[in-house]
């Protein structure tokens, strides 16, 4: 799993659908050696998840890395929701102004209202519901692998691959070609 399962990931994200530009961006916490590490998730308007990633601090260093990771591979958003993190916050208004300045020209707007991630928040409780039984993991790039293929079986789920009419299987089957 831990071999594969990046691998298939990639694959995935690069045979999703196109998404919404209205994003929504929360993290939870995953426990890796005893310790809480922070898993950050965005997904588009319509709860299709769009990227993850896994990191041992909740800081703007973090939430810088997972927003340019997120845009390389999705695009630039016209809206992004999100918590009260300050560091969040502090973030995407440094990568708006960035934008505004050398690429697309225009500032992405920034919500901070806590009830509009409600969909992410239940989105996360698949991932809960998998991870805790597991009682947390012994390295974070194991974690890493583990959490990509239980996002790439989500989005298998939520149907959000180009090849509708298949069977999950055979959508699984795809990825892993």
């Amino acid at each position: 799993m831990v071999k594969f399962s990046p691998l298939i990931a990639a694959n995935a994200q690069a045979r999703k659908r196109a998404t919404a530009n209205f994003w929504r961006m929360d993290e939870t916490y995953i426990k890796v050696r005893g310790k809480w590490t922070y898993l950050y998730r965005v997904v588009d308007r319509d709860g299709q998840t769009l990227d993850f990633m896994l990191s041992k601090r909740r800081d703007l260093a973090a939430a810088r890395r997972f927003f340019t990771q997120a845009i390389a591979a999705n695009g630039v958003p016209d809206r992004v929701v999100i918590d009260k993190s300050g560091a969040n916050l502090a973030d995407l208004m440094a990568v708006s102004m960035i934008l505004k300045f050398t690429g697309t020209g225009h500032l992405v707007t920034i919500r901070q209202v806590m009830y509009l991630n409600n969909i992410l928040e239940q989105d996360h409780r698949f991932i809960k519901r998998i991870t805790t039984p597991m009682m947390g993991f012994k390295a974070i790039h194991s974690a890493a692998a583990t959490i990509a293929g239980i996002q790439v079986a989500h989005m298998i789920k939520k149907d959000q691959f180009a090849a509708s009419g298949t069977t999950p299987f055979q959508q699984f089957a795809a990825l892993a070609s």
